[in-house]
């Protein structure tokens, strides 16, 4: 009886291990094998497998409280770098599964059925994503020795995610009395792209004394036209710029996702952290618990108005964005009495 017993374990504890993953410290030949070696001493699946865990269901009849705000996401402050990490960048991630067919990409164009261009109503075709982004087909030609064009083809021009640096996020602030909860939830997320206006690269009639280049008032590195030498004749007057003229452009999405159907795809992905590696965090846990900075650019308002179009100052738009921060606090905080 004793000699089954031991055998029966001994069989148990065979599978076990070769149930259990080798062990990677301790390789001491060659690894011949179809598959490459893994990374590092153990494997990483816990972010490929993980499921979106659901939001509670909210009844319409439960809604005591709404606010919906815009908000924007600077790449650049220091708590959002982990959005622009080469390693595992979010806005590769979203061109990636939308030219997969995992994500639907809509239109930001302004329309008669959806104003604001930000209802998802209207879907952007996969193969005009990239063209938002100035990655679109490029015409091609190949020339002869005679310098005659013998050919031409067109070749996709590579996509980089490093000029987006912003992303506009549109959210729910919602007031759950059956719950006694007061939630945000994520809505849609958009990056910001600036458009590029013909012209702004070169002026136009303005030519320096001498029949030189002419010069760009926009650039700060472009080479001055020299001062002519005292008592040279010359007819022509130099240029008049006008210094004082910044023309800017705001940031304006390029297309529109969907965030409860993102969340599938932000779900298996890791976000990188700079004090840790092993944070097991992904994108759905970043948006989800709220682990961004951003800064408020629009409520909702009877006229519909945003911040910058009855604030012109740049701190005072600071200042708004916080108030409204602070208003929409203070109305949980007043639900409540100690």
């Amino acid at each position: 009886m004793k000699k089954f017993l031991f055998s029966t374990i001994a069989v148990a504890c065979s599978f076990v291990a070769f149930a259990q993953q080798g062990n990677l410290s301790n390789s001491t030949k060659p690894i011949h094998a179809e598959e490459p070696p893994v990374d590092g001493y153990f494997v990483q699946t816990d972010i490929e497998n993980r499921k979106v865990i659901p939001y509670a269901t909210i009844r319409q009849t439960d809604v005591a409280y709404k606010k919906r705000v815009w908000r924007e996401i600077d790449l650049r402050e220091k708590m959002n770098k982990s959005f622009s990490s080469p390693k595992s960048r979010l806005i590769d991630i979203i061109i990636q599964a939308i030219m997969k067919g995992e994500l639907t990409a809509y239109d930001p164009t302004p329309t008669e059925n959806d104003p604001n261009g930000d209802s998802f109503k209207n879907v952007l075709p996969s193969d005009q994503v990239l063209a938002r982004f100035g990655a679109d087909s490029v015409l091609v030609e190949e020339f002869n020795e005679n310098n005659e064009v013998i050919s031409s083809h067109y070749e996709a021009r590579g996509f980089s995610g490093e000029n987006v640096i912003k992303f506009r996020i549109k959210e729910d602030w919602i007031f759950d009395k059956q719950r006694s909860v007061f939630e945000p939830r994520i809505v849609g997320i958009a990056p910001l792209i600036t458009p590029q206006i013909p012209g702004m690269g070169s002026v136009a009639g303005i030519t320096p004394a001498g029949g030189a280049a002419a010069v760009d008032p926009f650039d700060p590195f472009a080479v001055q036209p020299t001062q002519q030498p005292a008592g040279a004749q010359n007819n022509v007057a130099p240029p008049v710029i006008d210094q004082g003229f910044n023309p800017q452009v705001d940031p304006t999405p390029a297309f529109w996702i969907y965030f409860p159907e993102a969340r599938h795809i932000f779900v298996n992905k890791e976000v990188v952290n700079r004090n840790n590696d092993a944070t097991g965090l992904s994108y759905d846990d970043v948006f989800v618990k709220r682990m961004f900075a951003s800064y408020i650019v629009k409520e909702s308002n009877p006229e519909d108005l945003r911040i910058k179009d009855y604030i012109a100052d740049g701190v005072g738009r600071l200042y708004e964005s916080e108030r409204i921060k602070k208003a929409l606090m203070d109305y949980e905080q007043d639900l409540w009495s100690y």
